[in-house]
């Protein structure tokens, strides 16, 4: 198949790293223009990328020259007319983010975005494709010309925490929530946490961290109330309490769970909800979508993120630990890889959904 063109937006950092490894081999998507901040423009990638990543920097990326986070810098970069990006992945943080991807959407190309910024926007699709696929449909509340638009990829924290309630909220109902998150360092990008900081110690706050984990559920959950013409969501009607911890593990976050749900439940009910769930993207052919988005580990200390977070390639979300609660009603862990699942893997997995229906003009 002709590969669509793509930009890769914040390029040199951590998230844009891991965005770069997977598109470069990427069957769908041709990575043709990477943006970074203005200490990087002009500088062949390969220089410019302090690369951390323990695969090599891809070397058909590694001699492209880093442009601007704009338009424009693809624009002067001299294209080939096909290959201007008809996509552009954004790994920036919120204040480079909310003017670039304006920018890019005004420019006639789709943004699929890592960024906070644009999430909670009424109008912006919050979307984890194995579960709420059908809130694409908020672009059409979009002005932008030519085929331009934002959608969005949810918080690193939030996205295991909604594929683990999704069954759970279709089957039962789920009235209240309260999670407790263990995350790991690379959460905070890089150079990230000092180590005189991180190391023999757990910080128990991360900025803006709990109001995410407390918001973005609900969009998730909620359904779209509409058509292809317009719409909106109906948030779901769930209570979340998040407590957010940073602690000294590489990658993989951690998260205690107890909730209520609307009836009282057995664990064999919950085990078989969870087990039941597919994510609906099998006929798609999504390179990659895992075949099992959610995996319970029946032993009593799992999951554990050095042993279990590059399931399905760093994808699934694995489960275990299901007991009962004396507070909620049930409680169990779940693990999800931050910057595979919860970031460029969960970006990219989006972008092939996008491209599958036919969004990508």
């Amino acid at each position: 198949m002709v590969k669509i063109p793509v930009a890769i937006l914040g390029a040199t950092g951590a998230v844009g790293q891991r965005l770069a490894l997977i598109l470069a081999e990427h069957p769908w998507f041709e990575p043709v223009y990477l943006g970074a901040s203005e200490r990087s423009e002009g500088r062949p990638y390969g220089d410019a990328a302090r690369w951390i990543l323990p695969d090599e920097l891809p070397a058909r990326l590694a001699g492209l020259r880093v442009g601007s986070v704009y338009p424009e810098g693809a624009r002067e970069a001299g294209l080939a007319g096909g290959a201007f990006p008809r996509l552009a992945f954004s790994a920036l943080d919120a204040a480079a983010a909310a003017p670039a991807e304006e920018a890019w959407a005004q420019a006639g190309v789709l943004v699929v975005s890592n960024a906070s910024v644009n999430r909670m926007r009424t109008d912006v699709p919050l979307v984890i494709p194995e579960i709420n696929p059908g809130h694409l449909s908020l672009l059409a509340q979009q002005s932008y010309p030519r085929g331009g638009g934002i959608v969005t990829n949810p918080n690193c924290s939030t996205i295991g925490l909604a594929m683990a309630l999704k069954p759970l909220h279709d089957s039962f109902g789920i009235e209240a929530c309260s999670v407790t998150t263990l995350q790991a360092a690379s959460g905070a990008g890089y150079p990230g946490v000092p180590s005189l900081d991180i190391l023999d110690n757990a910080i128990p706050f991360i900025g803006g961290e709990e109001a995410k984990l407390e918001s973005e559920p609900a969009k998730i959950l909620g359904s779209y109330q509409g058509d292809d013409k317009g719409g909106s969501i109906r948030e779901a009607g769930l209570s979340i309490s998040a407590a957010c911890h940073r602690v000294a593990v590489r990658d993989g976050h951690l998260e205690a769970v107890a909730l209520r749900c609307a009836r009282v439940v057995s664990r064999d009910e919950i085990l078989a909800a969870w087990a039941a769930f597919d994510g609906g993207l099998g006929a798609l052919g999504l390179p990659w979508a895992p075949l099992r988005p959610l995996v319970y580990i029946e032993a009593e200390d799992r999951p554990q993120p050095r042993l279990d977070r590059e399931r399905e390639r760093g994808m699934a979300v694995s489960l275990g630990r299901l007991r009962p609660c004396p507070v909620l009603g049930w409680k169990f862990e779940l693990l999800s890889h931050n910057t595979l699942r919860g970031a460029a893997g969960g970006t990219v997995l989006l972008a092939e959904l996008c491209a599958a229906r036919g969004i990508v003009a």
